[in-house]
């Protein structure tokens, strides 16, 4: 009987302890929360999607308390929320397309800097070797700490809380141009003025602004002097695509 109670007693000193906080650490995370307009009811779970596993290893906290099981239901989660986002908004799209754009937007590199703008890197608990590393501004790092958020929202408010959050974040990049190098827009319009023999597609730059540093460019496409979108852009491809995607939301969803 004492030999199964020391065994017991090891495996609970392996299992480890339960991650602890002080009221200030807490206080830390309630305001950065507030600061980005998220709502919520468990702080530990979102205080976990900021807990890396060496932070987990170097304090003998239970394994399962790092943000690695938050971050693997973020990765579906967000997946999904993409998915159905593009879904509805692009219907002019093809499934290679939308697969090629939805991977665009939740890559390492498009996560990271969604983290970084957020200032992600100034909340994640990291140990002493990680952060001597620099693992605050490692980009796979700050990826993962973004889709374990996002699972931490998911199970503490349901997919609407994931889609406010992404409303605010991410899909506006979307429109902005940030991923017009995986639409081609031109290209669809193109396609379907052909396919409908409507006529000649043409495209003007009508105004630029902001400094030299910082121009932006306002493209209007016209179809045999019919205006059908205009479009703003860092470049003037940019200024055309984001043109070329009004005018083929205006033909597939007349008025």
């Amino acid at each position: 009987m004492q030999q199964s109670r020391k065994i017991y007693r090891r495996g609970m000193k392996r299992q480890g302890k339960k991650l602890q906080m002080t009221k200030a650490q807490k206080s830390r995370y309630r305001q950065f929360l507030e600061s980005i307009k998220v709502q919520y009811e468990k702080e530990d779970l979102f205080i976990q999607a900021f807990t890396h596993s060496s932070y987990v290893n170097e304090h003998r906290i239970r394994p399962y308390d790092d943000n690695e099981r938050l971050e693997f239901l973020g990765d579906a989660v967000l997946e999904l929320a993409i998915s159905q986002y593009l879904f509805k908004l692009f219907d002019h799209m093809s499934e290679g397309e939308m697969t090629k754009l939805r991977a665009a937007i939740v890559c390492e590199p498009s996560l990271a800097k969604n983290a970084e703008e957020l200032q992600f890197g100034k909340y994640v608990l990291l140990g002493k070797g990680e952060e001597m590393t620099g693992g605050r501004e490692r980009p796979a790092l700050l990826a993962d700490v973004f889709e374990a958020f996002v699972g931490a929202l998911y199970l503490d408010s349901g997919m609407g809380a994931v889609y406010s959050f992404l409303e605010n974040y991410v899909y506006p990049k979307i429109h902005g141009g940030e991923f017009s190098h995986m639409m081609d827009f031109k290209s669809q319009l193109q396609e379907l003025i052909q396919r409908e023999n409507q006529g000649q597609v043409q495209y003007q730059i009508v105004q630029e602004k902001g400094p030299a540093h910082s121009r932006e460019f306002v493209s209007e496409v016209l179809l045999e002097e019919e205006h059908l979108g205009k479009g703003t852009g860092k470049s003037k491809k940019e200024a055309e695509q984001m043109a070329a995607q009004k005018a083929l939301e205006k033909l597939n969803n007349p008025e």
